[in-house]
């Protein structure tokens, strides 16, 4: 597969000493972290209206052996001093099939919900980092780049536009290995489950929040090394045909 990566550039918006003292203050009165996430019981409803097109896959594509698949994924991130359920799913949309018999891959879209920091106004909101191998093979489920977009709730000052976690060019890099095996629960449409976790990933700083880096870090954490960190997923997919 030939990776997809993408890199962008952020406006970053200084705010005053009064905000930043403002924030802090907020997420010093922030509750204990909560713990745990259930899957829902009754099958998702998938929208693949964010598959690419067949004008966006690659050339001379084998449109018989190409697919698009929506993958909606919950379950806990520890992260630094992050330790929060991911009960709202990331939905990741993205096409596979081969070209001259070599398997490729067409990114899609992803979405997420903020997920609340320990009670506190902070959010993380988890978006794309640029880069995706979804083959699966004996050593790993796939690979995957991800950010965590910060913000804050509840009135408190705004952070800065495009203040993270990681960035398109020092993203987190997830290699997920397989914690439950795959298992079909439907054909028509076809759907399946699988438990997937990287415990190995490092956490990078924050990017992007000057003049408040240093604290978020302080609080969240960061950077946190290979090892201290988890992401265990539960994971539902429908996969649609192009043919």
């Amino acid at each position: 597969m030939t990776p997809n990566r993408a890199t962008s550039n952020h406006t970053v918006r200084r705010f005053t000493s009064a905000a930043a003292a403002a924030l802090l203050a907020g997420l010093a009165l922030g509750a204990a972290p909560a713990h745990g996430a259930e899957r829902a019981a009754d099958l998702p409803e998938f929208d693949f209206s964010a598959c690419p097109t067949v004008d966006e896959l690659p050339a001379d594509a084998d449109l018989g052996t190409w697919r698009c698949e929506v993958m909606h994924a919950t379950g806990h991130l520890r992260m630094g001093a992050v330790d929060e359920p991911l009960a709202e799913p990331m939905k990741i949309t993205f096409a596979e099939g081969r070209v001259d018999g070599e398997f490729r891959q067409v990114f899609g879209e992803m979405t997420a919900e903020p997920i609340q920091v320990g009670g506190t106004p902070l959010t993380l909101t988890p978006q794309y980092g640029g880069y995706s191998d979804f083959l699966s093979d004996d050593t790993r489920r796939g690979e995957f780049d991800i950010k965590f977009a910060l913000g804050s709730a509840h009135g408190l000052p705004a952070l800065p536009s495009g203040c993270s976690v990681g960035s398109d060019e020092d993203a987190v890099h997830l290699v997920l290995k397989d914690t439950v095996p795959t298992r079909v629960i439907s054909k028509d449409p076809l759907v399946v489950v699988f438990g997937a976790q990287d415990a190995e990933f490092a956490a990078p700083g924050t990017r992007g929040c000057s003049p408040l880096s240093r604290a978020l870090d302080r609080f969240l954490g960061l950077p946190s090394a290979a090892g201290a960190n988890a992401f265990d997923m539960d994971v539902t997919v429908a996969i649609r045909p192009y043919m």
